[in-house]
């Protein structure tokens, strides 16, 4: 019998991985994987970080999440309950059930349950992106985050943008001299949080959140330039948000998109208990690997936070919805999946 996830998630947690520098986590899982019979492939996707994708047949189930993490690095430790550390909850932990899960399978004879771990989550989705090459990629997808190992109906978008504006520096005494940045900021702020934001009978009301406003240099300058973040957790995608947003920056700020990755509505399997989450997954990204589902051990209210953890009992449990899950969707892809085969679709 395989061994349990704890272990695993312990030595992964104490491997720092935040975006951008997951290699040194890639290279332990990839070699972990390989001393465990898979055939593993490395997707580099920008020098020194890959992808890890696994398998032991051609899948018909892939099991999948991210390997980097926020910073800071967290000390890690563990007592009877919980194991503590960056990355615990989000997502290593649920790495470490995802692969328990797969090796015990496998040592039940499916072999079909495929394993894929991707860079850049946190930030900009480049390993997500960059694994629509990869193949062999089955029919399902089962994407790990942080659900309290409940079955995601979906989750809202992200649209991140940057306004910005330009002025002229001057004398605070002789402010006709100049030409403020931050003010036409203000405004379109104000302009912005006035707009009608719109609502889901799903997924709920769009909201908008001000990141960070930057601008000048010193108080008796009037400031030549200005910024500030936005972000938005968005409910459709029909790109009406953008337009409006454009329209109520105005003329003298620019309106630059970050990041914009559309919400989704997801299937919840039979006997699973559903949830709905609010925050950001690679899922958007995954189209390629067939139908998607979210689930994993985890809450997500002490990820990227300096009590991050995981509750061992729940990385027990989550090998266990997942070994459900993937045999559920095994049974229902049928015998145009059995062992060996291609995908007929």
């Amino acid at each position: 019998m395989p061994a349990g996830p704890v272990q695993l998630a312990r030595e992964l947690v104490g491997i720092e991985s935040p975006t951008g520098e997951e290699g040194a986590a890639g290279e332990y899982l990839a070699g972990h994987l390989e001393a465990n019979g898979y055939d593993v492939q490395r997707q580099e996707v920008t020098p020194g970080r890959f992808n890890v994708f696994a398998i032991r047949d051609r899948p018909v189930v892939v099991l999948s999440t991210h390997m980097d993490t926020v910073p800071p690095s967290l000390p890690v430790y563990d007592d009877d309950t919980y194991l503590y550390g960056r990355g615990s909850a989000d997502a290593k932990g649920i790495i470490a059930a995802q692969v328990a899960a797969a090796e015990d399978l496998a040592a039940r004879g499916e072999r079909r349950v495929a394993l894929l771990f991707v860079v850049g989550e946190e930030l900009t989705a480049d390993g997500a992106r960059a694994a629509a090459t990869l193949e062999p990629r089955g029919r399902y997808l089962i994407n790990g985050e942080p659900t309290d190992n409940r079955m995601a109906r979906g989750h809202k978008g992200m649209l991140r943008v940057e306004l910005r504006a330009r002025g002229r520096a001057a004398h605070s005494a002789y402010p006709e001299e100049g030409e403020s940045a931050i003010e036409p900021i203000l405004d379109a702020l104000e302009r912005v949080r006035r707009l009608p934001l719109p609502t889901d009978p799903t997924l709920g009301a769009c909201t908008l959140n001000i990141g960070t406003i930057a601008g000048g240099i010193r108080p008796n300058v009037i400031p030549d330039a200005c910024r500030a973040e936005l972000l938005f957790r968005t409910v459709n995608a029909d790109g009406n948000l953008l337009a409006a947003v454009r329209a109520a920056a105005g003329e003298r700020v620019e309106v630059v998109v970050a990041h914009d990755a559309p919400p989704v509505q997801l299937r919840v399997l039979p006997g699973f208990e559903p949830t709905l989450v609010r925050f950001g997954t690679d899922v958007p990204w995954l189209e390629a690997w067939g139908e998607r589902f979210l689930m994993g051990p985890g809450s997500i209210t002490v990820a990227h936070t300096d009590h991050e953890r995981v509750a061992k009992r729940d990385l027990e449990e989550a090998v266990g919805l997942y070994q459900r899950a993937a045999l559920a969707l095994l049974n229902e892809a049928g015998p145009a999946y059995p062992h060996g085969a291609l995908r007929s679709d």
